[in-house]
């Protein structure tokens, strides 16, 4: 995903007509920041899980081509969609030193919480379909615009 420019809020003051089309729209502010990365921005593929990570496993052994991950995870608060064993496959490929040292590593994540327990493997999934939580309908191919205070889905590219 690329570096964005501006804080959210200066999106949103640029683009009030956009966001009075509803081709703007941001997420409730209800998830925490992981990962070093603060700023990003890019194109979402969408996943639907419940308490399995099989596919966010074979995205994240892909590379990105600069898109972002959106995943509905049902708001399951029983378990972790991104572990250890994904926290294994990111440091495999350079990125974490230690599986404590997810906050340092250089990617953005927002997620809910943070859980100790890991998901089942059963490979029931959903890939490129619309997910719908934190207010707001998320459509394969939309643009996200992520920074430390919120998170806003556009229809298309934004010129920032």
């Amino acid at each position: 995903m690329a570096s964005l420019p501006l804080a959210t809020a200066g999106v949103c003051n640029s683009n009030a007509g956009l966001i009075l089309n509803d081709d703007l729209r941001a997420l409730q502010p209800i998830f925490r920041i992981y990962g070093r990365r603060q700023i990003f921005a890019g194109p979402v593929v969408t996943l639907k899980i419940f308490e399995d990570n099989v596919l966010l496993c074979e995205f994240l052994e892909e590379k990105g081509h600069g898109r972002g991950l959106v995943v509905d995870g049902g708001g399951s608060k029983r378990c972790a969609v991104l572990g250890g064993n994904l926290a294994q496959l990111a440091r495999n490929n350079g990125c974490i030193k230690d599986v404590d040292e997810i906050n340092s590593c250089d990617v953005g994540i927002h997620a809910l919480n943070s859980h100790p327990m890991k998901s089942n493997k059963k490979g029931v999934i959903e890939k490129h379909v619309p997910v719908t939580f934190a207010g707001t309908r998320i459509s394969d191919g939309e643009w996200l615009y992520a920074a430390s205070n919120g998170i806003l889905l556009s229809n298309s590219e934004l010129t920032l």
